[in-house]
C-alpha cells in the first residue's frame, strides 16, 4: 500500500478509506452568493459568444467595480460557467515552429507603431480590405482604413500614418522617432509612402520576406477582429459592415481585456499610464 501511495502521490489514509468505501464523494461547485453573478455572467457570454473565463471576469469585474461592488475571483468565475456549460470549447492543434525575428514588445507607447491589412467576405460575395495601426506597448488601434472591391493604395497608406501622428500628437510631425514596422506590400514598400513617413517623424521597417510572424503584433490583432467581431456578427453587405467596423475597433479599444496589459483594455492600460505619470 505505502508503494501505490508513493506513486501516485496520495497519502495511504486516503487510499484506504477510498478501498473500503468510507471516503465522501465529491460535490459538485453550488455557492448561494453567487446567484447575483449567474445572470450577469450569462449576458454577457451571450453578448461576447467567442470570451474566455478570463476576458469575461475582465468584463464583469470592470461592471462591478462601477457599481462599488467587490470584483469576483477569476477562479470562481471559471467554475460558475462550466456548471452552467458556459466555457469555451478547446481547441487542440499543433502550433507551428515559427522563428520571430527581433522584439515586437516595447518598454512604453509611441516607441513603435505596428501595422497590417484583414480582408473578409460578406454574404453578397463584396470583399472587404483593410488596414490598420497599432502601438506595440499599449496596443490601441490609432488609425484605419477599409475599402471595397479593391486594394489597400500607397495613398490609403499615407492617410493611415498622418491621420495616427495627428491623433496621439494633435501635430503634423512626431516629437520624436518612431518606428513603423509592416511586412514587405507594395503599399508600404512604395517610395512616396516612406518619404511621406519620415516628413512625419516616422522610420519604416520592414520584416524579413516570408515571415509574418516577426509582425506579430498585427498578426494578432487580425484574428482578433475576425474572431471576436466578424465571425459572430452578419454581414450581409459592404455599405452594413463598413458602417461596422468603426464600432468594432472602438469597442476593441475601450473594452477588450489583453493579458499583456493585466486584463485591461488598450484605453484603460492608456488612462493608467497617464495617472501614474
Amino acid at each position: 500500500m505505502k508503494a501505490v501511495a508513493e506513486t501516485l502521490g496520495v497519502a495511504r489514509s486516503n487510499l484506504i478509506d477510498r478501498l473500503h468505501g468510507r471516503s465522501k464523494p465529491r460535490r459538485g461547485y453550488r455557492k448561494a452568493e453567487d446567484a447575483d453573478l449567474v445572470p450577469q455572467i450569462m449576458a454577457m457570454v451571450a453578448a461576447r459568444p467567442t470570451y474566455g473565463y478570463r476576458r469575461i471576469t475582465a468584463i464583469l469585474n470592470r461592471q462591478r467595480r462601477s457599481e462599488g461592488a467587490m470584483p469576483a475571483n477569476h477562479k470562481r468565475v471559471y467554475r460558475i460557467m462550466k456548471t452552467h456549460n458556459l466555457l469555451l470549447a478547446r481547441k487542440y492543434s499543433e502550433r507551428p515552429e515559427h522563428v520571430r525575428d527581433g522584439k515586437m514588445i516595447v518598454m512604453r507607447s509611441n516607441l513603435r507603431w505596428c501595422s497590417d491589412g484583414f480582408e473578409f467576405t460578406c454574404w453578397n460575395g463584396d470583399v472587404i480590405r483593410g488596414a490598420f495601426l497599432i502601438d506595440a506597448h499599449d496596443r490601441e488601434i490609432i488609425s484605419w482604413r477599409a475599402v471595397v472591391n479593391a486594394g489597400i493604395s500607397g495613398s490609403d497608406i499615407r492617410d493611415l500614418l498622418l491621420e495616427a501622428v495627428e491623433r496621439r500628437f494633435s501635430a503634423l510631425r512626431a516629437p520624436s522617432v518612431i518606428e513603423i514596422l509592416t511586412d514587405n506590400g507594395s503599399p508600404y514598400i512604395a517610395k512616396e509612402t516612406q518619404v511621406f513617413a519620415r516628413q512625419l517623424g516616422l522610420k519604416p521597417c520592414f520584416t524579413p520576406v516570408r515571415s509574418p510572424q516577426s509582425n506579430g503584433m498585427s498578426e494578432a490583432f487580425v484574428k482578433t477582429l475576425k474572431r471576436d467581431y466578424v465571425q459572430v456578427t452578419p454581414l450581409p453587405d459592404a455599405e452594413t459592415v463598413l458602417g461596422l467596423i468603426g464600432s468594432w475597433i472602438g469597442d476593441y479599444n475601450d473594452n477588450h481585456p489583453h493579458s499583456g496589459l493585466k486584463m485591461r483594455s488598450p484605453r484603460e492600460f492608456i488612462a493608467a499610464q497617464t495617472a501614474t505619470a
